[in-house]
């Protein structure tokens, strides 16, 4: 696996216009869970698994100069497409460090929150990731995640089979790496283990016709992700074009109705 895959959508240009796209649709929910769960000026809160930014930039506008957002990213690469978006943007109170989630230590203590976003689902310990970020939070701090609960609630109506297919491949490759798609069903009895007392716990599942805006989340990660699949050798070239014509066609359908991987929204606080 090369270095651009050791993440496993990547790290390319691509993905981080994706991870943009996907941050723009799922916006107002999560400005609606920060508010719910507190985040305020003054907060100081960890964005875990920060990617290029895209929840960084939103959190430091909201926590502003007497808070602080501690963006904790992997990847070198989404780092310094974080540094220099902050810096075109003159967010000042975004530290970030380049680290592993799972192996190496949390670089702060006695914060008021931790935000993380569809990040367990792929790593390979993720009680161990939990664990150690709410280590990092103060009494009463809260953790605000959002986690697929059901990928395989992916699904067009009319139903086509093909598409159907990449969903049942796109979850065994996914599991094959190291991930687990469904991870929420497993968080939500690991809350307590990890010092953690539930809030709230909200299912998020969209079912969009072609011309919401909703549809073009998945419909970027299906295009994509049908290339990678065929690139890393899961598939054929060919049956990842038929996935792409099979998309392609079910949007070109204004009577399609897709439903979107559902997700659990948890806000927790420690105990």
């Amino acid at each position: 696996m090369t270095q651009e895959r050791s993440y496993y959508l990547g790290t390319h240009d691509e993905e981080s216009r994706r991870l943009g796209l996907q941050h723009r649709v799922w916006r107002p929910h999560v400005l609606d869970a920060w508010r719910r769960a507190g985040i305020t000026t003054g907060t100081t809160v960890i964005d875990a698994g920060a990617g290029p930014g895209y929840a960084s930039f939103d959190l430091a506008e909201i926590v502003e100069e007497t808070g602080k957002v501690i963006a904790l990213e992997r990847s070198e690469r989404f780092v310094e497409a974080l540094k220099h978006a902050a810096a075109g943007r003159g967010l000042s109170n975004i530290d970030t460090h380049i680290l592993d989630l799972v192996t190496d230590e949390i670089p702060a203590t006695g914060v008021d929150a931790v935000w993380i976003r569809w990040v367990l689902a792929f790593v390979k310990d993720p009680i161990t990731v939990l664990q150690k970020l709410t280590s990092a939070l103060r009494k009463g701090g809260v953790f605000v995640i959002h986690e697929y609960m059901d990928w395989g609630t992916l699904n067009w109506t009319p139903r086509r089979e093909v598409l159907s297919e990449f969903v049942d491949i796109s979850i065994r490759d996914w599991r094959a790496s190291g991930g687990e798609p469904d991870i929420a069903d497993q968080l939500l009895p690991m809350l307590s283990k990890a010092g953690l007392r539930l809030r709230e716990a909200k299912p998020i599942i969209h079912a969009v016709k072609p011309d919401n805006y909703v549809w073009r989340w998945p419909a970027t990660f299906i295009q994509n992700h049908a290339r990678d699949l065929a690139a890393s050798g899961v598939v054929s070239t060919e049956w990842a074009d038929r996935v792409i014509t099979e998309f392609n066609a079910a949007e070109a359908d204004p009577d399609t109705i897709m439903t979107t991987p559902l997700v659990m929204e948890i806000i927790a606080e420690k105990v």
